[in-house]
Formats: C-alpha cells, sequence, structure tokens
C-alpha cells in the first residue's frame, strides 16, 4: 500500500484521498433517489452481472414499471453506451428502466426483488457503491468520490454523524475489493487523518 498527496495505491487501485476523507451518508428524504434517474447513461455493469441480470429478470420484472419492461424486453438488460460501456437501458434519456417510484422515494426494481426474497442478486455494485464511482484503465482501477449536487443533503447528514464515505460504504467496497483491500483503506485512511 502507498499513499501519497492525492491518492492511495491498494493493489492495482488508484483510490482519491476524497474517498476517505469526503462525509457523506444517503439521505433518500432529501434526494428522493434521483441518482437513478438523472444522468449521462444507465448504471454500469461488469460482463458477470449481465449474465445475472438476464437470469433473474423473470423474478425482477413483477416489480418493474410498464415501461422500464418494454425498454428491456426490445433493448435488454443492457446497452452499450457513447463511451463503449455496458449500462442498463434508460427508459428515454434519463430513467433507468430498473427505477421504480415507491410514494416520493426513485427505488430500484432489482433490489426491491431482492429484499423481498426472489432473487440472490441486490443490484449493480456500480449503484451499491455510489457515489463511488470506477474507471478502469490498463492495468489498474481508479475509485472515485463522484461529487454531485443532488447528494448535498447526503454530504451535510455524513457531516453532522462524522462519518467519511469509505465507512458508509463499506459493504459495498468490501463487496467489490474484498475485505483484505478494505483493511489496507482503513490503515491509509487513519495514517491520513493523523497527518497535520
Amino acid at each position: 500500500m502507498i499513499y501519497e498527496k492525492f491518492m492511495i495505491q491498494i493493489g492495482q487501485t488508484i483510490v482519491s484521498r476524497d474517498v476517505v476523507k469526503q462525509p457523506f451518508a444517503c439521505d433518500l428524504s432529501g434526494c428522493r433517489g434521483m441518482c437513478c434517474v438523472y444522468g449521462e447513461s444507465g448504471a454500469p455493469l461488469d460482463d458477470g452481472e449481465i449474465a445475472l441480470l438476464e437470469r433473474i429478470y423473470p423474478q425482477v420484472k413483477p416489480y418493474m414499471t410498464r415501461e422500464g419492461i418494454e425498454v428491456v424486453e426490445k433493448e435488454g438488460v443492457y446497452t452499450t453506451d457513447a463511451e463503449g460501456d455496458k449500462v442498463t437501458p434508460l427508459i428515454g434519456t434519463e430513467d433507468c428502466a430498473f427505477a421504480v417510484t415507491d410514494g416520493k422515494i426513485v427505488g430500484c426494481a432489482i433490489e426491491k426483488a431482492y429484499r423481498l426474497g426472489k432473487t440472490d442478486f441486490c443490484k449493480p455494485v456500480s449503484c451499491h457503491l455510489y457515489p463511488v464511482r470506477i474507471t478502469r484503465y490498463t492495468g489498474f482501477e481508479a475509485v472515485n468520490y463522484h461529487q454531485w449536487d443532488i447528494c448535498c443533503e447526503a454530504v451535510k447528514k455524513g457531516e453532522k454523524s462524522a462519518t467519511p464515505l469509505y465507512v458508509f460504504l463499506k459493504a459495498p467496497l468490501i463487496r467489490k475489493y474484498g475485505v483484505e483491500w478494505y483493511e489496507q483503506l482503513c490503515i491509509a485512511a487513519k495514517a491520513i487523518r493523523n497527518q497535520p
């Protein structure tokens, strides 16, 4: 592990210091789940996740909107965005095809099916990790905090509870990179906190 002024290197990942320093704790009452609606493309998907989504689609379908079902049945469980990345399809130009509204909160049909015990896949790891975004480069992955104004209430909540982003995202970071990687991140975070 190496940590310097602007980044932390753990194995084949380069982690922005913002991931360990930024206060953050999701506040759905403030943002209403708008990260499932706004954006330039759908949620990024790993190849393994595409196969999982294809397998569980029949269990997820009952919790989707009519529009979302139409898009998935026309395009499939994924599409390719302008940058060539595999992503969830969109309804029009904004809403993820798997987005559903429960009252005033936008959620995920995949996660709803999971919480009801219908599937063994909770949601794409890119969604679970948000507002951390991973960019793949030759030989390494960059792990960065994606600052977005719709998350301003989450930043305030994180400040109030003194919760840094990497602590809030412990479960998805372990899901993505494993326990040993996360423990190394915690060591780096402690060292950074102790710096003058």
